[in-house]
């Protein structure tokens, strides 16, 4: 089944804890302190791959979620690093935060990768809080959670030719002809739910890659007849085929009205496709006498647009409209990504913010802050050294002075993220 839509939801690895632990042998009872560091969780990254070719896989796997980092060990061992976790992705997928509807990332080259979710930092073991004046810490850190997002995942097929036109127009059959592609062709709209995709031979020696974009009608930029979900694989190609059908429909449809609906939806959907370079082709000439594709070549000329006639059933046309194509991809330039990414890695920078903010409140002083809110969360306040070490670092950072600016007194509760203390004046 093709799917070119996913939501997903990726979970970086935890951090590993940090040991408290004291050597002790034979011949030195009363050894140094040494716990080991715990490790960095393993990142999620999202990494663009030939061997996929649809988001049907992530349908039912909505949570990918990287290795931990394992805990800290005695004799100084710090543990290991959490395995990162490659998930892998069709080429051509855009990443989006779930959320915000920020663009992260375009994986438009085989290869690409993204970093998507961080892993959380290891805590440190007391053999890193070792000092002149501390000599002996019971002091250690628990790691942090990795970070945690929900993403969607938009597929938007690589390819240089797009085939567009109303349903019954002939682009299936079109791919058909000039590919291997074996496309499901019947004489009902929306025969084709699924682009096809096909490499087109020119001269034996030279390729180029074909899709029809099946779901277009009126309002297809809004939803209808599933074209919003179609015409983002436009974006990618650099030339449109715009196939026009030249019998007689039993809607009445004409044409000029044709064309010109197909040029309001893709306006519609993304201006920049208007402008892209396009052959138009009128198809089924097989079917309507010389003078109805006379008057139809008249009717595209008071436009400025030439019409290249064709017979997709009886292949009349087809060579040198594959010929012409080829010309134009050559005089054409490259296809444009949803960003300036950088093949490789991605990664988006997260800048430490040390500032903090002290607000009195109905319940007592609270103390917002990135840095000191951190603090908090890794150390583990269970002995009276970590306890010292955690007012030396308040006092360190500013936080006191500025409770002491809003009133604060001994033994009164302070909040500092999920956790309330009583602190020393």
């Amino acid at each position: 089944m093709f799917l070119d839509e996913a939501t997903v939801r990726v979970r970086a690895g935890r951090g590993g804890n940090g040991l408290i632990h004291f050597a002790s042998s034979r011949h030195n009872p009363k050894g140094g302190p040494d716990g080991g560091n715990g490790a960095n969780g393993g990142d999620v990254i999202l990494r663009a791959s030939s061997r996929v070719t649809t988001l049907y896989s992530f349908r039912n796997r909505p949570l990918f979620a990287a290795a931990s980092g394992v805990d800290g060990r005695r004799n100084t061992c710090h543990g290991a690093r959490g395995e990162d976790l490659i998930v892998h992705v069709p080429i051509g997928t855009v990443v989006y935060d779930a959320e915000s509807g920020d663009t992260l990332g375009d994986l438009a080259h085989d290869g690409d990768e993204i970093l998507v979710a961080t892993g959380g930092e290891g805590g440190r073991g007391n053999a890193s809080f070792t000092t002149a004046r501390r000599q002996a810490p019971r002091i250690c850190e628990r790691g942090l959670a990795g970070e945690e997002h929900v993403l969607r995942l938009e597929l938007k097929l690589l390819a240089d030719v797009g085939i567009i036109g109303f349903p019954n127009a002939g682009k299936s059959s079109l791919i058909s002809h000039i590919s291997a592609v074996k496309a499901k062709v019947a004489d009902y709209p929306f025969t084709t739910l699924v682009p096809n995709l096909g490499v087109v031979d020119v001269n034996g020696k030279s390729q180029f890659v074909a899709v029809d974009i099946p779901g277009l009608i009126e309002g297809a930029h809004e939803g209808r007849g599933l074209g919003d979900r179609f015409l983002r694989h436009v974006e990618r190609t650099r030339l449109l085929i715009h196939m026009i059908d030249l019998a007689v429909d039993e809607d009445g449809r004409d044409p000029i009205r044709d064309y010109e609906a197909i040029q309001e939806e893709l306006g519609s959907f993304n201006p920049r496709l208007v402008k892209r370079p396009q052959i138009v082709v009128a198809n089924k000439i097989d079917v309507v006498d010389e003078e109805a594709v006379e008057a139809a070549r008249k009717l595209f000329a008071e436009r400025d647009i030439e019409i290249w006639p064709v017979s997709v059933a009886t292949g009349y046309g087809i060579r040198d409209l594959v010929m012409r194509a080829f010309r134009a991809l050559q005089d054409a330039g490259p296809a444009k990504t949803e960003t300036d990414t950088v093949r490789r890695r991605v990664y988006r920078l997260r800048e430490e913010d040390t500032s903090f903010r002290v607000v009195r409140d109905e319940d007592g002083l609270v103390v917002y802050g990135d840095e000191v809110e951190k603090l908090v969360r890794k150390l583990i306040l269970n002995s009276q050294d970590s306890l010292a070490y955690f007012a030396e670092r308040l006092e360190k950072m500013g936080v006191m002075k500025a409770l002491r600016r809003e009133g604060f007194k001994a033994g009164e509760g302070v909040r500092i993220g999920e956790m309330e203390f009583e602190l020393e004046a």
